[in-house]
């Protein structure tokens, strides 16, 4: 039943405008703090959700933000893979509250990067396959989901925001971390 509900969410069912934010960046005092549980029904987390899914948005190559990288300690993260080349398996655009994750196999390193860390990737090895358990923004109906590959990466990079961690605190050690390259 989650993949249904889920699948059926849409940032319109908040009922509110998202707003686009300013992200911010390491070292920002807020990106090493762990989010606070919320209650996914109040207004100002049904608002913090229309304005992450906004922001990430309206960022280019960006495919998820967590409430800490707009200043908001706070357990809320938005998510959407669905347009990017290494997605396989995708729920479309969703904000999950108060996410924990429930099983984690196939451990792969690969490379990421951070709107909160601008200027550098790391190798970072995280899960394949992926449970997660989270709360839906408005409704705070809980889902559960199952994925793999880009979109269980995705995943995890945010659980970690909300938990006060940057992808620099999972890499291997200097030698993992690299200048972003910028394409034109």
């Amino acid at each position: 039943m989650s993949s249904e509900v889920l699948a059926a969410w849409s940032e319109h069912d908040l009922g509110v405008p998202g707003r686009v934010l300013q992200v911010v960046t390491a070292p920002a005092p807020v990106l090493s703090s762990v989010g606070q549980l919320v209650d996914p029904t109040a207004t100002d987390v049904v608002q913090l959700a229309a304005d992450l899914v906004a922001t990430m948005r309206v960022s280019p190559g960006c495919v998820g933000l967590a409430a800490p990288q707009v200043g908001v300690a706070m357990k809320v993260f938005s998510v959407d893979v669905s347009a990017h080349p290494k997605t396989r398996t995708h729920h479309g655009t969703f904000v999950l509250c108060n996410a924990v994750v429930l099983e984690a196999t196939r451990n792969e390193r690969a490379r990421e990067g951070c709107m909160s860390v601008p200027h550098l990737t790391g190798d970072v090895k995280r899960a394949t396959r992926l449970v997660v358990r989270g709360q839906l923004p408005g409704s705070g109906r809980e889902v559960t989901i199952a994925t793999d590959a880009f979109e269980a990466r995705a995943l995890q990079h945010e659980l970690d925001h909300c938990d006060g961690l940057l992808f620099l605190d999972r890499v291997a050690g200097a030698h993992a971390v690299h200048a972003r390259q910028t394409y034109l």
